[in-house]
């Protein structure tokens, strides 16, 4: 036999009470209600940030965070030979001294760029804490650059260094070189002259190095950066740009089509011709998605589209 379809019945509960009779009553319960289900958060569609790399050219100097570290320099020089040299000498002499490497990690390392106080530099591995001291030289030059690789983080706190309120960079790489010998070491083409190509790399290397707000830390600044620094071929093109009488007028970094889920930058260079005023673009493609950038595409002629 078939029956009719019933509404299903709620679940109930009574329970008794006394009224003012004293007789008993059953009072039915509220409906039974489930409780709502609390639905976990979708997982975040966005990929983790990109760590703050750096790839600076500037000058690292020495700096004294406070007046404890001063006196403890002072009284170590004092106990050392430094007759006839200058401040700097025997400061050098003496961080050189592997029973004074406590006050190489003592004192502050500020990196300049531009004159400006960029970056407290400190090694990743203690191993490299002699790379500090080797960019203390003895007897500076005003060519004198370094170059730190490495990672940026927070600002330095003002006990750090004597209230420098400027990021902290852990560098895994330092090498240090002169302008002028950096300039010499560039391989020259035969078709140009050795008069000419120092003076064209020369005004390259400048116009990369002081752009406005290259502190290395950006995509852009890195791709031009490592360019200037591991690129000769930008070099050489730009004296033969000389040669057929066209001047840079402009240095350009924008995005690569070709990024997708890495980091790459076309880095363009614009020359104009003198006598035509007819503007010539080539352009190095560069990835800079790690800490060390690396070449994608070597330098070729640019259309814009």
């Amino acid at each position: 036999m078939n029956f009719p379809d019933q509404p299903e019945a709620e679940e109930t509960l009574a329970t008794a009470t006394t009224g003012s009779d004293g007789s008993a009553r059953i009072a039915p319960a509220a409906a039974h209600q489930s409780s709502p289900t609390v639905q976990p958060n979708p997982p975040s569609s966005y990929p983790p940030a990109r760590p703050g790399y750096v790839y600076a050219i500037g000058r690292i100097e020495p700096r004294l965070p406070n007046i404890a570290v001063e006196k403890e320099i002072m009284q170590a020089t004092g106990r050392a030979d430094a007759t006839g040299l200058t401040d700097r000498q025997a400061l050098a002499a003496l961080l050189s001294q592997p029973e004074n490497r406590y006050l190489v990690r003592g004192i502050c390392w500020v990196m300049t760029i531009q004159e400006l106080d960029t970056y407290i530099v400190t090694p990743r591995d203690p191993v490299d804490l002699n790379l500090l001291v080797e960019a203390l030289r003895p007897e500076p030059k005003p060519s004198d650059l370094d170059v730190v690789i490495g990672m940026k983080g927070p600002i330095a706190p003002p006990d750090m260094c004597n209230g420098l309120l400027v990021p902290v960079v852990g560098y895994n790489q330092i090498f240090f070189f002169d302008r002028d010998a950096l300039i010499d070491a560039i391989p020259r083409p035969d078709k140009i002259g050795k008069t000419e190509f120092p003076a064209a790399a020369a005004e390259l290397f400048d116009r990369i190095i002081h752009m406005a707000d290259n502190a290395g830390a950006t995509d852009e600044d890195r791709a031009l950066n490592y360019l200037a620094m591991r690129y000769p071929a930008i070099y050489a093109h730009a004296a033969g740009a000389l040669a057929r009488n066209e001047s840079l007028t402009a240095i350009e970094v924008i995005p690569s089509r070709l990024s997708g889920p890495r980091t790459v930058m076309d880095v363009i260079f614009s020359y104009t011709s003198r006598d035509t005023d007819v503007t010539a673009k080539f352009c190095v493609t560069v990835d800079v998605t790690y800490e060390h950038p690396f070449l994608i595409r070597r330098l070729s002629p640019y259309f814009d589209r």
